[in-house]
């Protein structure tokens, strides 16, 4: 059994105007486990711009309809083409390690297909008429942010009641509303691919991805929608070192509320820095 995750989430009944109500999950099993190494490397310090810039979006490797904004590199925008899916995908291609990015895509500019994964250098960018075009074939899988459903291998399609649920722990009349950001989790050592919003885990959302080379990328359909990538960090396979692992537990020890008063700490300077990423 995995372990306990006990979190809010906020849902929405379908039947009428949206209707915003915290719902207490206890989620078991081991899709729920939220990994420990991302613990870790949720708390350290983000990515610097540059690292930032050199994962995000690929102007070379996009749909003509869509293009890479000059005053944010780290954006796109989609031209308001009718009866037209279009893709970008990221510069970055990751065959090993955890690697984790958060995704900024107002809800109001999604329209009917928003479709947020990951896919191989294969999979196409462009397709005529509005489909849920990442997990449209075996070189993609997505998640629709609008139907909370997975797409892969073009099994899985919009109206397909065979499409898994995700998160999976939705009943069949409930929907999942989803805020302005999600963050992104693809483990190639493990082979998954999983996703947070609010701060909270969802669970595995795809397993069997070892051996791939897998871009980030997100199939659109809105005309003028801005949808932003900002790489949040990544771990290498290899074991952790202990003094991370300690640090981890100091850190985790002071907790959030005193986590900023690590300075007032009876510790030597060199320690302190240590404790603050510094």
């Amino acid at each position: 059994m995995g372990q306990k995750i006990s979190g809010s989430i906020k849902s929405v009944d379908v039947r009428g105007d949206p209707s915003y109500r915290p719902v207490r999950r206890e989620l078991r099993g081991p899709d729920f486990c939220r990994p420990p190494r991302l613990d870790l490397l949720l708390d350290m310090p983000a990515a610097a711009p540059e690292t930032q810039l050199r994962h995000s979006w690929n102007p070379d490797d996009r749909s003509l309809n869509v293009f890479v904004k000059e005053d944010d590199k780290l954006t796109f925008h989609r031209h308001p083409v009718a009866q037209s899916t279009d893709c970008i995908r990221g510069k970055v291609g990751y065959t090993r390690g955890l690697h984790v990015w958060r995704i900024h895509w107002p809800a109001r500019q999604r329209g009917t297909h928003a479709v947020v994964g990951v896919a191989t250098a294969e999979a196409p960018l462009h397709s005529v008429g509005y489909t849920a075009l990442v997990g449209a074939d075996s070189e993609s899988w997505g998640w629709d942010l609008g139907r909370n459903r997975l797409y892969h291998d073009g099994k899985n399609r919009p109206g397909n009641s065979s499409a898994p649920t995700y998160p999976s722990f939705l009943e069949p009349d409930e929907s999942f509303v989803l805020p302005d950001c999600l963050t992104v989790i693809l483990d190639m050592d493990d082979g998954t691919l999983s996703f947070m919003v609010d701060g909270q885990y969802l669970g595995v959302a795809f397993r069997g991805l070892k051996g791939k080379r897998l871009y980030p990328i997100v199939s659109a359909v809105w005309g003028h929608c801005e949808v932003s990538i900002r790489y949040v960090n990544g771990l290498d396979p290899e074991p952790l070192p202990l003094m991370d692992l300690c640090r981890r537990v100091a850190r985790l020890a002071l907790g959030r509320e005193r986590i900023h008063h690590i300075e007032t700490l009876p510790l030597p300077q060199t320690l302190k820095n240590y404790l603050q990423y510094q």
